[in-house]
């Protein structure tokens, strides 16, 4: 299988985790991208997570975290000062690996993506797009343009990465319905003086605007976002010290260099499909939505972890093709769910009703210290934004459920035990938090199933999980198959439904090890 099957459109974060992916699992690809190299500006910053987690299957969760910048504190100004401090740290202790907030900047993330894949053996195709492209029963045919001509490309599938306006989206003729919010924004990053550290994020809020600043890229150097005023809103030629000092004076920073400036409008889209035959949308190609929660970069990873697994089962013989429908029943809705909460959430925020103005004067600046000196609110928040809970229990591939977790949830992280460590293999696996029986072990010893026992802990307990119960987790750390007890006949069957090709290799991780 050394000629390409699958055509990747897009190196933004979408598209390189996708390759990364591929590569670590040995599936011939091509990632091509319009554009001259990398993105220059800072774009997304927040690393959820759930993303880290997924990093972590794909060994560069630490070099990521080690250039980003951990957040411990979320401040609350007006313009008297700080109204309240809220500490973040490990907010989500016990929820996951990596409970806390990161600060990343998406050009900086895209070079180290790039330079992992470019270690694994592969590279980015700069100046080269897709013109046009048809499908065939056996597969997909595309243009190609670069420098050196035009050129055809024939293969197994193409993943359209290619953002918001994507190429590969309108080559389908896919409907990308949604709106565009009508209060421009202003974002800067910026080199600024303040009472504050790399390590903190300020807000402020007020009855007609709002200002947010996040540390970025090195100590002293943040990004700036804001609504622009309403007496510049009509201004085409807005520059940074247009906003100046009414930034300075909201945010309690002195900016000393604007390395970059620019004014935007917030679009919430989501396409009527993710799949269409052998061609899939993944990142803002399928849906694009308010920066509230920092969810955007890190769904489109989500996206592209979801296909990748998949993808790969039905190339390398292990699944059948009907695999792949279930790319888009479970992130389709997952998109349309999260687009309506940040649209709900956003509009709460920034829109000029009576309503949304009293939020901004009296609901952010009074009530909302009140309800962050509640750890539970705190923890609560971490669950919604981290992306720790994303399930997909109405997906074709759940089956059953264990007290508290379903099949189609992430699997729970147990705290003390490094039950995510099998998950780097990028393989399905069973997981029993007890004794697996007998017939469990001769099950996995023939059909090729990694067996991964741990021991019966409070923290697994406490996670949710039961004793001796059987998980089967599918390659993305989601649950595919759960019961209470180790009945090997149902697991049978539920293999052999979902997955016709056969499994991969056989591993067994010994309890406590």
């Amino acid at each position: 299988m050394d000629k390409p099957q699958v055509l990747i459109a897009g190196a933004g974060p979408t598209g390189l985790v996708l390759a990364l992916w591929l590569a670590r699992v040995g599936v011939p690809f091509r990632l091509i991208d319009r554009k001259p190299g990398p993105g220059e500006g800072s774009r997304a910053i927040a690393v959820q997570a759930r993303t880290l987690e997924f990093y972590r299957q794909l060994g560069i969760a630490a070099d990521v975290i080690a250039r980003g910048f951990k957040i411990d504190r979320f401040r609350l100004r007006n313009q008297s000062g700080v109204l309240a401090t809220s500490p973040l740290g490990e907010v989500g202790k016990g929820e996951s690996p990596y409970p806390f907030v990161l600060t990343f900047p998406q050009d900086d993330h895209e070079r180290l993506l790039i330079d992992r894949l470019r270690a694994a053996g592969h590279a980015v195709e700069w100046d080269t797009e897709l013109t046009t492209l048809t499908q065939h029963d056996d597969g997909v045919r595309a243009v190609l343009r670069s420098p050196g001509g035009e050129e055809t490309w024939t293969g197994s599938y193409l993943c359209g990465c290619d953002g918001a306006h994507s190429a590969v989206r309108h080559g389908l003729g896919v409907g990308f319905p949604g709106g565009t919010y009508d209060q421009p924004f202003y974002v800067a990053d910026v080199m600024a003086e303040g009472d504050w550290s790399e390590h903190d994020i300020s807000a402020y809020f007020a009855e007609k605007t709002l200002n947010l600043v996040f540390p970025v890229r090195e100590p002293g150097m943040f990004r700036l976002i804001g609504l622009v005023p309403e007496d510049l809103r009509g201004r085409d030629d807005l520059r940074f010290d247009d906003l100046r000092e009414g930034v300075e004076r909201t945010t309690g920073t002195r900016v000393t260099k604007v390395n970059w400036f620019s004014k935007y409008r917030v679009h919430h889209r989501v396409a009527d499909h993710f799949r269409h035959g052998r061609v899939f949308l993944a990142g803002d190609a399928g849906h694009v939505h308010s920066p509230a929660g920092g969810q955007g970069m890190n769904t489109g990873i989500g996206d592209a972890v979801n296909l990748a697994w998949k993808l790969a089962a039905v190339l390398k013989g292990q699944a059948n093709p009907s695999l792949l429908d279930s790319y888009d029943s479970e992130r389709l809705p997952f998109a349309r769910a999260l687009v309506a909460t940040t649209d709900r959430v956003f509009a709460a925020i920034v829109g000029g009703s009576f309503l949304t103005r009293m939020i901004r004067s009296v609901g952010f600046p009074y009530l909302l210290p009140l309800v962050l000196r509640f750890e539970a609110a705190r923890r609560a928040q971490f669950r919604l934004v981290s992306q720790t809970r994303i399930t997909y229990r109405k997906g074709p591939l759940a089956d059953g459920v264990v007290g508290t977790v379903h099949a189609g949830d992430r699997l729970p992280w147990v705290e003390g035990t490094d039950n995510y460590e099998p998950l780097k293999s990028l393989d399905w696996q069973i997981h029993v938090y007890g004794t697996p029986t007998a017939a469990l072990r001769d099950f996995t010893t023939g059909s090729g199933v990694m067996l991964c026992a741990w021991p019966w802990t409070e923290a697994a307990r406490q996670a949710g999980l039961r004793k001796n119960a059987l998980y089967l987790v599918r390659p993305d750390g989601h649950i595919g198959f759960a019961r209470g007890t180790q009945d090997v006949e149902k697991l049978r069957k539920y293999l052999a439904a979902r997955l016709s090709g056969g499994m991969p290799r056989v591993v067994e991780v010994a309890a406590g090890s």
